[in-house]
């Protein structure tokens, strides 16, 4: 079929708006309880700053870890819809993990669970996005299954605040709640989506040498993985932003109106900068979020009150807006099509490690140095990512500079 002339809403195809509605009730599900849990580790289960940062890092370094076995697994099959399902399946069940979590234990057996599910729906969703969407609409479907999904990030947190408040600080009550949304979400996937035939990718020899198709990588998408993964170091658990809020005088059932207000801006970017993507230099557009995180790490660094929290934060989720689908796009656009299960996955690997480092380093810097210290150091990590970024071949992280529509390599 030729190629879409526009990027407008209507021309992306249905199978992403519904993996975007997918991803929006998983996300309010999420955040219900993301929002709350390192205030209730805290302030109930008398967790440390430090423990709730080796939590978040493991948490999110098993979800990234684990999206590259999945990724390769969904190659190998030729088949991404029943690894997501499972995926989504596998969250929805933690949920009243963490209703009944009665230590930090309890608490951390839940997100390795919960995590598990997210890493292993995560490469096989994003690669079958690049599967139902036309290379020249690929970065706006990508923004916009991000702004859904992010809509539900928001949601969540609102949602949380809500019953909070209703329930005059039940944290476990909420987390009851959130089994909801989440098997909804599970729901409309098996009902919703039909993947497309065709997407058989590994032979009969290379059944056995699933590692063979990293060989087959170029340097573009080797220099997407390590742009990405410096990238990540950067930007440690979003928990050390509710810390901070919390620090400077937010109550603890307002919380997570921080994730609130970082989710609204990431939703309402997402889109817009993922058409960007379709059309600009991608190198240029990482390279701006990357200094909007530089100075949202500095607001967060020299905040005493709330004013300069929520600057911080507001420039947090334009960061996010502006590189999260931009970094999908690149992966997808830099492997050859019958990998790009393995490709999310390894991409996601090395952002595994480093998320694991980055909120351990975190919550160790908040423990002796305080939180000033925490946020400088992301500030470094991230003028790092941008040096390794100004230093890349253009080719690698361009995409389209002359052409609306172009390849990225």
């Amino acid at each position: 079929m030729p190629p879409p002339t526009r990027t407008g809403l209507l021309e992306i195809p249905r199978s992403i708006w519904v993996l975007g509605f997918v991803s929006l009730f998983m996300d309010i599900s999420s955040e219900m309880v993301h929002s709350l849990l390192p205030v209730f580790m805290v302030s109930t289960l008398g967790a440390s700053a430090l423990a709730v940062g080796i939590i978040e890092g493991v948490a999110e370094a098993t979800a990234l870890i684990t999206k590259v076995f999945s990724g390769t697994i969904s190659d190998y099959l030729g088949r991404r819809k029943a690894l997501a399902v499972f995926g989504y399946g596998l969250g929805a069940l933690s949920k009243p993990l963490f209703a009944i979590a009665r230590s930090v234990d309890g608490v951390f057996l839940a997100r390795f669970i919960d995590r598990i599910g997210k890493g292993t729906r995560g490469a096989p969703r994003d690669a079958l996005i690049a599967d139902l969407t036309p290379e020249p609409i690929r970065g706006a479907a990508y923004g916009l299954r991000q702004s859904l999904d992010t809509v539900g990030a928001f949601l969540g947190p609102l949602l949380a605040i809500l019953l909070m408040n209703v329930w005059a600080g039940n944290y476990r009550a909420v987390f009851w709640t959130a089994v909801i949304p989440g098997f909804i979400s599970v729901a409309l996937l098996v009902a919703g989506i039909r993947e497309p035939e065709g997407t058989k990718s590994f032979s009969a020899t290379q059944k056995s040498m699933v590692w063979g198709a990293l060989k087959r990588m170029g340097a573009g998408y080797w220099w997407v993985v390590t742009v990405g993964a410096i990238f990540t170091l950067a930007r440690f658990s979003e928990a050390f932003l509710l810390l901070q809020a919390h620090r400077c005088g937010l109550p603890g059932p307002w919380v997570p109106g921080v994730l609130i207000l970082m989710n609204v801006v990431y939703a309402a970017s997402a889109y817009p900068f993922g058409r960007l993507a379709d059309r600009f230099d991608r190198r240029v557009l990482l390279a701006g979020g990357l200094l909007v995180l530089v100075a949202s790490d500095l607001a967060l660094a020299f905040a005493g009150s709330l004013p300069l929290v929520v600057v911080g934060v507001i420039l947090w989720g334009l960061h996010m807006g502006m590189t999260q689908g931009l970094l999908a796009t690149l992966v997808a656009g830099s492997a050859p099509s019958e990998s790009r299960g393995t490709a999310f996955g390894f991409f996601n690997l090395a952002s595994g490690g480093a998320v694991l480092l980055a909120s351990a380093v975190a919550g160790l810097l908040w423990t002796k140095q305080g939180p000033a210290t925490t946020f400088f150091t992301g500030a470094i990590f991230a003028m790092v990512a941008l040096l390794v970024l100004l230093v890349a071949p253009g080719g690698s992280l361009r995409g389209p500079t002359k052409k609306p529509v172009a390849k990225i390599v």
